[in-house]
């Protein structure tokens, strides 16, 4: 099969040189994973499912793009999305856009290093603060924890939990 003009124009090899080290709070990511997710429900009850999540290199090596699908295929999906991560050195952070087409779900976020983890704060679709973590990151796993509040006078409630492991390049 043949790689489609557009795929060909989205996708590169790597960052370009002067943006680089830049690129490394993501960077890392790049490849294929494969995750074991925990829904926590507002009943305090969980779901439990396995997925895929891909990683690479867009728009010369200026953005990361990532796609989420849960749970693993070919099973029909329950969430199928991508984000979109741009670095700004304005901000000295990430843009992150996420969207979930299936589940007409859409946050933006700023990215940024917080000690050995990454912290992404926004808004969701639902006007709800939206918190996501990558944390216990190695070379090979991650743990992403996803959390939401109403407001700043209310606790973080975690959402979903991933826990990732690296299947390859």
């Amino acid at each position: 099969m043949t790689m489609s003009p557009f795929l060909a124009a989205l996708g590169s090899e790597a960052p370009p040189a002067d943006r680089a080290e830049d690129m490394d709070l993501y960077g890392w990511l790049i490849g294929s994973w494969e995750m074991d997710t925990v829904r926590h429900l507002a009943n305090g009850a969980n779901e439990k499912s396995t997925g895929e999540i891909h990683f690479g290199w867009i728009l010369e090596g200026r953005a990361i793009q990532d796609i989420w699908i849960r749970p693993k295929r070919p099973a029909p999906s329950t969430m199928y999305g991508t984000t979109l991560r741009i670095f700004d050195p304005g901000i000295d952070g990430w843009h992150i856009i996420w969207s979930d087409p299936l589940n007409q779900d859409y946050s933006r976020q700023i990215g940024r290093a917080e000690g050995s983890d990454i912290v992404q704060i926004g808004v969701d679709s639902h006007d709800l603060q939206t918190r996501w973590r990558f944390t216990e990151i190695t070379a090979d796993s991650f743990h992403w924890i996803g959390e939401e509040r109403i407001s700043d006078a209310d606790p973080w409630r975690i959402t979903y939990e991933h826990f990732a492991r690296r299947t390859g390049p």
